[in-house]
């Protein structure tokens, strides 16, 4: 049946809309005889691929609309919800002129390119029904399920035909049977095979974090996608949805069971509580607003089609449909970074303006941002590509700066503090929807995150066991869910950039990396860069910080200097990570030495790094190589590439720990047993005796003795660089002696000699050459027993270090053969 003809029936008469019937005509001529550019029909060949069995939808350009015929887009635009369905049938029509589209086949219309975007909290009643535009961020998706739209049912008393009974966002019966004898108004059927049904998703958005005005939680709408619009946004995407506003009835509250007032009144007549009067709204069988406002949409695109949003999804995209993507001015300009000699530094300037030095981290972070290639092997097992970076250091040396600017930029960033995120806010959470009641997915940070970086501060004050929920994700790049019957991988391809303070607020140099932080091993080992900012007072430093913060807070736009916009970099970065780099034999071979002298380095006790290097840090060095080649748009990775990678990984994680070195290590260790024996001593005679003073006194005493003993005599200590430069001429001059087969130059005293004499010149009095003396000795001493870089031989072979020392001047020093030279 036609509405827009004029039709009786036995329900009555239908009522013609002549607004609507008009705007059928309009638009139909519109699709008729809208010309391109090339002067063909604009959408003749859309409305052709209708016929396909998976297409149903034509998807029209609002600013075509205006451009035919304005007072057409204008009523379209305030009465789409009335409108719809005619513009639909218009489609149908045309698309039956061009093509064999069967009868039954539903078509749709879907309008992109509306000129103005609204916000989620402008939608209030006075737009439900128009046709708007409104952003947000994908937080939840449903499973697509077919919904019916326009029923057949068949009455069971009379074994009558209703036909097409339009549903209304739930499952709508006719009133009453159409055959004029039948009284039957319940007992229908549903007949599946004539009815008609499309495919329905659920999606809540909600608004993003640059909309969401001070003091306020952000607000989330219901989206209903049907047709071709299903499947279009997934969790994290930061999307446009074209459609109206519309109310719907609110399942949940009309299933609530309410209290009758019948049957509240009967029970308290009967009872004799006629006098009662009135109890309460629920009482009177009142339930409370049983309508609710969603938003129907017809059309989904990212916010940012072109650069960002969900385009940066890399699987879907080519080096060549960027350049295509791209006006001929950008393309240019892209092509103009590429060949630009200083790339790297003018980067890391453009990007992070504001920052003063800090170079190594602002590298970091950007070969952070262009990614390694993630790979599959044979096996199907995945080999990550992106690229975790963990900033350590005092408070105000910039750490949540970078985190801010690195999500500002990014297209898909999500910043998180670690102290107010759970487990299944950073991961996902099993939520059960309030309708349907079966339990979704709702996606946490690093999901939303994906193919993007996720910024987490405060990273040494989650919980332990919320840092354990991302080791998966750090890895594996997954995260597996099994609660409440919902078994589910999920992907999080996502690069982690956190900040942590250290444990006792400042970093102490004379403490390891895993004694300053509180972070397990296994999380440590998933960070491929570690950076350490230490607040320190330097002069210089302190002056050209204070100028720039000063600078920055008395003319914020003049001090902003960048040699690239970040519209510029955002376009190099997507076209750069569509890049490949295969590694070079050379490379490979230059990887393999450079992580050996790593492990060599790790073993030996000189230069303990900050933690175990493993294979893990392999791949990083491949993964960093890999960025640098990306960043240049090589498809090779060259040594230059990984000798970067190298440089900054080896300032990560080998330089952090370099304290002073104790030369009367053993004296004070053997001093401090002392004391603890004679307090010990103390105690126990305390213990034993009433008189309790003169164990006091006992303990004043020793402490006294220990005090005035260190006071004497201080601790003999060296900077580490200051050790690492006389241990690595003392190892050459043994190895040059070992060389030319002078056992003389080897004995212990003549080395110390030999010593002494290279540094005459520094020495200007007799107690200066005594102090010097000890020391070198100490040296010698802490390089057998300590780092076992030394070797002691006395003349009957190997010097055990139990034996006895009545020999001492006599012991040959040789360099563990197992000793590589550090540069």
């Amino acid at each position: 049946m036609d509405l827009g003809e004029p039709a009786v029936d036995n329900a009555g008469q239908v009522i013609k809309d002549e607004l609507a019937e008009k705007c059928q005509k309009l638009f139909q001529a519109f699709l008729e005889e809208f010309q391109n550019s090339d002067g063909e029909v604009k959408y003749l060949r859309d409305a052709e691929e209708l016929i396909r069995p998976e297409r149903n939808t034509l998807l029209i350009s609002f600013t075509d609309l205006e451009g035919f015929n304005q007072e057409l887009a204008t009523i379209i635009q305030e009465e789409f919800y009335r409108i719809y369905p005619y513009l639909c049938r218009a489609v149908r029509n045309f698309a039956r002129d061009c093509g064999n589209i069967p009868v039954s086949k539903e078509i749709y219309v879907s309008i992109q390119n509306l000129p103005t975007r609204h916000k989620i909290r402008e939608l209030t009643a006075l737009r439900v029904g128009s046709l708007v535009r409104i952003s947000g961020q994908v937080v939840r998706t449903h499973p697509v399920h077919p919904e019916l739209v326009s029923g057949t049912f068949l009455c069971l008393d009379c074994q009558g035909v209703v036909k097409d009974v339009e549903q209304q966002f739930k499952f709508t019966q006719p009133s009453v049977c159409r055959n004029p004898v039948c009284n039957n108004r319940r007992r229908f059927l549903l007949d599946t095979d004539r009815s008609r049904f499309v495919d329905f998703q659920k999606v809540r958005i909600q608004e993003t974090q640059a909309e969401l005005p001070r003091g306020s939680i952000p607000r989330s709408v219901e989206v209903v996608l049907r047709a071709e619009a299903v499947e279009t946004a997934q969790a994290g995407d930061k999307c446009d949805f074209t459609g109206c506003l519309i109310v719907v009835p609110d399942v949940s509250q009309l299933a609530t069971p309410g209290v009758r007032a019948e049957t509240s009144s009967r029970t308290a007549g009967a009872q004799g509580y006629e006098n009662e009067g009135v109890r309460g709204l629920k009482a009177l069988g009142v339930r409370e607003l049983s309508y609710r406002l969603a938003f129907l949409a017809c059309h989904v695109a990212p916010t940012n089609p072109r650069f960002g949003g969900k385009e940066i999804r890399e699987e879907e995209q080519t080096a060549e449909s960027i350049k295509n993507q791209m006006s001929v001015k950008e393309w240019e300009k892209v092509f103009e970074m590429s060949q630009d000699k200083n790339l790297y530094h003018n980067l890391c300037t453009s990007l992070f303006p504001t920052i003063h030095g800090h170079d190594e981290v602002k590298r970091g972070v950007l070969l952070m941002l262009f990614g390694g290639v993630p790979k599959t092997t044979m096996e199907g097992t995945s080999l990550r590509g992106d690229i975790n970076v963990c900033i350590v250091g005092d408070p105000s040396t910039a750490k949540s700066q970078f985190l801010k600017h690195v999500e500002e930029f990014s297209p898909r960033a999500v910043y998180t503090s670690g102290k107010a995120s759970s487990a299944a806010g950073l991961t996902a959470a099993v939520v059960r929807d309030e309708e349907s009641h079966e339990f979704v997915i709702e996606a946490g940070a690093l999901m939303l995150a994906d193919n993007g970086v996720c910024c987490i501060d405060e990273f040494d004050k989650m919980e332990a066991r919320d840092q354990v929920a991302i080791h998966e994700a750090m890895e594996q790049q997954t995260i597996s869910i099994t609660k409440a019957g919902v078994k589910a991988t999920l992907n999080a391809r996502t690069s982690i950039l956190a900040a942590a303070n250290p444990v006792s607020g400042r970093y102490d140099r004379s403490k390891s990396l895993k004694q300053n932080i509180n972070l397990t091993a296994p999380i440590m080992s998933r960070f491929d860069l570690f950076f350490i900012l230490v607040d320190e007072c330097n002069e210089v430093t302190d002056y050209a910080i204070a100028r720039r913060i000063v600078d920055l807070h008395s003319r914020v736009e003049s001090s902003v200097e960048r040699v690239y916009t970040l519209d510029e970099i955002r376009r190099y970065l997507l076209f750069a990570r569509q890049f490949k780099p295969k590694i070079s034999k050379e490379s490979e071979d230059f990887i393999v030495e450079q992580y050996k002298r790593l492990r060599q380095r790790d073993g030996s006790g000189v230069t303990k790094s900050a933690w175990r290097i493993t294979v893990r840090q392999l791949e990083s060095m491949i993964r960093l190589s890999e960025s640098m080649a990306r960043m240049h748009c090589s498809d090779e990775v060259q040594p230059k590439h990984v000798k970067e990678a190298f440089r900054l990984l080896n300032k990560s994680i080998i330089r952090v720990e370099t304290p002073d070195v104790n030369l009367d290590q053993e004296e004070d260790e053997a001093l401090e047993e002392e004391e603890d024996n004679h307090i010990n001593e103390g105690h126990d005679v305390t213990n034993g005796h009433a008189d309790t003073v003169n164990g006091v006194n006992g303990v004043n005493g020793v402490n006294g003795v220990s005090g005035d003993s260190h006071s004497s005599k201080p601790s003999m200590r060296l900077s580490f660089a200051e050790y690492k430069r006389i241990s690595n001429l003392i190892v050459l001059h043994l190895r040059r002696a070992e060389e030319d087969d002078d056992e003389d130059a080897l004995k212990k005293s003549v080395v110390v000699n030999w010593y002494l004499k290279e540094i005459e010149s520094e020495i200007d009095s007799e107690m200066e050459l005594i102090s010097k003396k000890a020391m070198v000795e100490k040296i010698l001493h802490r390089l057998v027993h300590y780092d076992y870089i030394l070797i002691e031989l006395s003349q009957s072979g190997l010097k055990s270090s139990t034996g006895s020392d009545t020999q001492e001047e006599d012991v040959t020093l040789v360099v563990n053969p197992n000793y590589t030279l550090e540069d």
